[in-house]
């Protein structure tokens, strides 16, 4: 690892422990664009892994590199993933004690995929033989199965896992791999009846209608086109051409053998996902009294042959419910809503119970019956920190799984960090850092959490709905200090949060909850003629999923979020009993696109990873540990005592080796085997001075060693200018993305009310395009008065346009005018007094009618004779054309003073003098 320290300014550093900056986010990110531009995708921080998805394949999982990592020292090597397994696998061997691998990171980050390469490496590396071989291909193959009836297209992910898993895989004396053991957690059940937009149904729908073989679907009663099946096109999205069905239903298949399953366990598994589509096309509609009746004959006929029920109990138990009195049953017809959530209640309890029947099974075929002790190694493949636009009762259960997974990590590396300490004979100062047990008690506590308080709303009598929890939390948590709703928010805060919701201060950021669907989701009730019909049916898998002693037992099941709460329980009791290892998975683009690294989506991973909490606990201390050994091995060619050979012991000849070069008392500590370095500095100048010594130039080592320390300020100098640069950058993005975003509400504002009075809403978006058309007309003004040009206006402008227009002409013909001279004028004075009335000039009894294009021409022409030949004004009016399917009207009368002006109604008149 301290050989890549040379090119760190080009490829990063290798473990985020090294970074000098290690509180800086911005240091932490350019670290990781850096190895991610070069295709490194791995980097630790300590012995955590963070892996970033490249999208694309970089030939990095041959066999040839499986053999590079096995057996080699953690830290000799570049990050990998095979680091990793190799490093658990080892240290299971060699102390015999328990191991486990969390893998975690959001949906699209690749956890499935890490969790494939670790099982890769244990087939291909561990020691088999014939019979281990097909452990080895069932564990393999136990992926598909589960991948198939527990992932699903999202809108983050093509492959997104829909469940928690955890996986034991069991290993001998030898270290072979003999057995396995699979748990899974918090299946989606409601994605069976209910898909977004934009997201698919579980993966066997679909592998089982594109690939499975015709006489097949004809025994099910299916079609092959996905499009008649309710339950499979609410996302709308029912084909994708990036998942090849066909395919993935030919792996299935294949898994199914090599995991023992029987022809009837597979008949079985068939009919119970044919039932759960023909149960998504039951309609149901009102009869006259109101009550619900089925209205497709077909589809139930065929769950009832393939759930092996009688039919008429099958349509009455889906229409009726069953209620029990003091001494008697009474059937109560159901309405059409009640009889639709009956229907997606059972295809939910169906399939979730068939999915823990698989994984049974799939732990039969994994056990291994040698009762002597085993090592295992865990993967625990979990669902990440998520943050939605709508977060619902799914991401509460999601995200208080990751609150105590986090409080796992970060107690269990401050364990680790002091045993090293203590082991080491080394003080062990106290580490400030969040504890998030408060948050995790707000969820949890028992009488006092948020799931207690759930479960209490849920079994109570009397009408409980999701605005009464609501209000019964902010009755009892609403003085914590990481819990607020609406009402108890400030102003401020306010406006973020709907009346229906709550927000959680989890560790990672807020994380607002809707409370619509909790109680139903938390209940997750199945009718009991439901419950009864189906633990009589003739349908092998339902027959072990549905046991008649549930009828026999009155107390109510535990809610989901309390079985939740319990099996997360044991899990963590399960891991805190085993040696940890982590990867944490960062998504770097929401396209899926290569070489695309988004720094806002991969800052908000680091945040609800937790990574930078972590890194500052690993840092607390001392940044680099080396045991005496190693270290000397690398570094005495620095001190003429130590170099070539040195004689006494490891831990004397790194004390000589530190003092010769230099080392401040406060800058390491020496442990009974190890040295502690605190500062990545002095393991930088160090690794610098070791690259100076290896080209043997003795008499320019002081001369380099001072470039060193030179270019270290220069480049301290630079991340500071690059910083400032960079906040500075952000401050104008961030004016400019304001201004932009008011610009873009202003308009939007105003030009849906563009056509409204002046108002409010329209004033800005008004003026703008005011502002905007006369800008643009002071461009466009005509030069002269023969130029009639005028630029266009906006429908709000017209009125001002054309008065503009007039003054505009106005204004040509005044400055024309002006522009004559006298002997112009008196030319233009002949002209006139020469001019002829036209020949279109008519008299009728006394009256002249005039049609003239020229008209003010003509007119001008009357008024000049007229004064002349002392022609009385009668009173009166002309009509005359100013464009087409508009008229004028010019009204002559008479007056005290002779004038010309435009009249209220917009006539123009002219005033004739009293004679």
């Amino acid at each position: 690892m301290e050989g890549a320290l040379v090119a760190r300014d080009r490829v990063g550093i290798q473990d985020f422990v090294l970074l000098d900056s290690h509180t800086s986010e911005n240091a932490f990110l350019d670290n990781l664009r850096k190895r991610y531009q070069e295709n490194l995708i791995y980097t630790y921080i300590g012995t955590l892994l963070v892996s970033v998805n490249p999208y694309k394949e970089l030939g990095i999982y041959t066999v040839k590199q499986m053999e590079q990592y096995k057996g080699v020292n953690f830290f000799e090597l570049p990050p990998h993933i095979y680091a990793i397994a190799d490093n658990a696998y080892r240290v299971m061997c060699t102390e015999y004690n328990n191991h486990f691998i969390l893998i975690s990171g959001e949906s699209g980050a690749g956890k499935t995929e890490a969790s494939k390469k670790i099982l890769q490496y244990f087939a291909m590396t561990c020691p088999t033989t014939e019979q281990l071989q097909v452990v080895r291909d069932r564990l393999l193959l136990s992926n598909p199965v589960l991948e198939a009836f527990g992932n699903a297209k999202t809108l983050r992910n093509d492959n997104s896992s829909r469940f928690g898993k955890y996986m034991d895989i069991q290993f001998d004396f030898k270290g072979a791999p003999v057995g396995g053991h699979i748990l899974s957690y918090l299946i989606e059940k409601s994605r069976v009846v209910y898909q977004n937009p934009g997201e698919r149904n579980f993966h066997i729908f679909y592998q089982l209608l594109e690939g499975g073989e015709e006489d097949l679907l004809h025994d099910l009663g299916l079609e092959r086109n996905p499009q008649k099946y309710m339950y499979l096109i609410q996302g709308h999205c029912a084909k994708v051409s990036s998942i090849n069905d066909r395919s993935d239903w030919r792996t299935v298949h294949k898994a199914f053998t090599v995991i023992d399953f029987k022809a009837r366990d597979l008949e079985n598994l068939f009919g119970v996902i044919a039932s759960v589509l023909h149960l998504g096309n039951i309609q149901f509609e009102e009869d006259s009294n109101g009550h619900a009746i089925i209205t497709t004959g077909s589809q139930i006929k065929w769950i009832s042959k393939l759930l092996g029920v009688h039919l008429s109990i099958l349509q009455e138990a889906l229409t009726h419910r069953k209620i029990e009195a003091r001494f008697e049953e009474v059937l109560s017809p159901l309405d059409v809503d009640l009889a639709f959530y009956a229907r997606d209640a059972v295809a939910k309890a169906i399939y979730g119970r068939t999915f823990t029947w698989l994984v049974n099974k799939i732990n039969s075929s994994l056990a291994n019956k040698d009762l002597t002790r085993k090592t295992v190694i865990g993967l625990l493949d979990i669902y990440g920190f998520e943050v939605f636009e709508t977060n619902s009762f799914e991401q509460f259960c999601i995200n208080y799984c990751n609150e105590k997974l986090q409080q796992l990590l970060i107690e269990m590396t401050l364990k680790a960090e002091q045993e090293e300490y203590e082991l080491e004979g080394i003080e062990w100062e106290p580490i400030p850092y969040f504890n998030n047990k408060i948050i995790c008690d707000l969820v949890e506590e028992k009488h006092k959490g948020i799931i207690s308080i759930l479960d209490e709303e849920c079994l109570r009598p009397g009408e409980a709905t999701d605005l009464s929890f609501l209000e019964k939390l902010e009755e009892k948590v609403g003085d914590h200090a990481h819990f607020v709703t609406r009402k108890l928010a400030d102003q401020k805060t306010r406006k973020s949060i709907d009346w229906v919701d709550f927000r959680l201060l989890h560790y990672a950021g807020e994380v607002t909850y809707c409370t619509v669907g909790f109680l139903e989701k938390n209940n997750d009730l199945l009718y009991r003629n439901l419950k009864e019909v189906l633990c009589r049916s003739k349908n092998g898998i339902l027959r072990e999923c549905f046991h008649l002693s549930e009828l026999d037992n009155r107390r109510r099941p535990e809610t989901v979020a309390t079985q939740f709460k319990n099996s997360l329980a044991s899990l963590i009791d399960i891991l805190m009993s085993k040696e940890p290892s982590y990867i944490r998975c960062i998504k770097p683009n929401d396209d899926k696109a290569a070489d695309k690294f988004d720094d806002s989506l991969i800052r908000h991973q680091v945040k609800y990873l937790g990574l930078m909490e972590h890194l500052r606990v690993r840092r607390a201390g001392f940044a680099y540990r080396r045991k005496y050994e190693h270290f000397l091995q690398r570094y005495k060619s620095l001190c003429p005592d130590t170099w070539p050979y040195w004689q006494g012991t490891a831990a004397k000849g790194v004390e000589k080796l530190i003092k010769h070069i230099g080392y401040k008392p406060e800058e390491y500590k020496m442990g009974k085997t190890k040295i502690f370095i605190r500062f990545p500095r002095t393991l930088f100048a160090t690794e610098d001075a070791f690259e100076f010594r290896k080209n043997r130039l003795v008499s320019r080592i002081q001369a380099k060693y001072k470039g060193c320390l030179g270019k270290r300020e220069f480049q301290k100098m630079r991340e500071a200018a690059i910083k400032l640069e960079s906040c500075w950058r952000g401050v104008l993005a961030r004016k400019l993305a304001k201004k932009r975003m008011w610009a873009a509400q202003t308009i939007r504002k105003g030009f849906i009310h563009r056509k409204q009075p002046l108002n409010r809403n329209n004033k800005d978006f008004v003026r703008l395009v005011q502002y905007t058309y006369l800008m643009k007309l002071r461009d466009h003004i005509p030069k002269n008065v023969l130029d009639k040009s005028w630029l266009k206006p906006p429908e709000i402008m017209q009125e001002t346009s054309e008065f503009l227009r007039k003054i505009c002409t106005r204004n040509l013909v005044r400055k024309y005018c002006r522009g004559i001279t006298a002997q112009k004028k008196a030319q233009v004075k002949s002209e006139l007094l020469s001019f002829s009335l036209p020949d279109s000039v008519s008299c009728f009894q006394g009256d002249a009618i005039l049609q003239c294009e020229h008209f003010f021409e003509t007119v001008t022409k009357l008024c000049i004779l007229a004064h002349k030949q002392n022609v009385s004004v009668v009173q009166g009016s002309l009509q005359f054309q100013i464009s087409s399917g508009k008229e004028g009207t010019m009204v002559f009368t008479t007056g005290q003073d002779a004038q010309v002006y435009k009249a209220k109604n917009g006539q123009l008149t002219v005033v004739s003098p009293l004679q």
